[in-house]
């Protein structure tokens, strides 16, 4: 198979999609959707789809705004470089982080558009939840996660994971997204089943499963 071929996106995924478009928008002009889980939960593959779902929706990716030395005190960068503009319908600009060279690159544009998935650990956070319409949690316990994305890094990565473990521990143990999920997204071997989250904000608490091809971790 072609590494990078991504299935379509299926019946639940559209249908989330659907929902979604009709959601007010959360920041400025823009409807904000949260995409967090534990890492190796499937948070990038997830947040792709849903992103095709939505007609290319933008996809910004907490990887490119935590760093080695903040692996999670990245809100403030965040809220500047991102929230605050798009929150006045202005064009943001970002410095996402380059993992290997240690450091970060040359600002990247990001405009106002009708969905902006922010997908990452810790995308449900405090100070971002009031800018959220729509927060979403990959449902997969937190030790089959972090086998996951152990054996999808490989050992190059193992020292990294180390560290990446117990900080992640620290993390939800002190502000946890689960709790305010609007909406739960399990992977099934066929595809993905959304349900009402703990929040319960959104729509009637029922199973939205459908098909939706084959899985992927990431």
């Amino acid at each position: 198979m072609n590494p990078s071929f991504r299935p379509a996106p299926g019946p639940a995924v559209r249908d989330l999609a659907a929902r979604i478009r009709h959601l007010s928008p959360s920041c400025g002009p823009v409807r904000l959707v949260g995409v967090d889980g534990h890492a190796g939960s499937g948070k990038s593959t997830f947040a792709e789809q849903l992103a095709a779902a939505l007609g290319g929706a933008p996809v910004l990716r907490l990887d490119d705004i935590a760093s080695h030395d903040a692996l999670f005190a990245w809100t403030g960068r965040l809220l500047e470089q991102v929230i605050e503009p798009l929150s006045h319908g202005r064009t943001a600009h970002y410095a996402p982080y380059d993992w290997r060279a240690r450091r970060f690159g040359p600002p990247r544009p990001l405009p106002p558009a009708p969905v902006l998935l922010v997908e990452g650990v810790g995308a449900g956070r405090r100070a971002l939840r009031s800018h959220l319409a729509l927060l979403l949690w990959m449902e997969l316990p937190r030790e089959e996660a972090w086998a996951r994305g152990r054996s999808r890094d490989g050992e190059e990565q193992r020292e990294f994971w180390d560290g990446w473990v117990p900080a992640e521990r620290r993390h939800f143990a002190d502000d946890p997204s689960r709790p305010f999920a609007d909406l739960l997204v399990r992977q099934r071997d066929q595809g993905y089943e959304v349900l009402a989250g703990p929040a319960g904000t959104v729509g009637p608490d029922q199973s939205l499963t459908h098909g939706d091809g084959p899985p992927a971790v990431c």
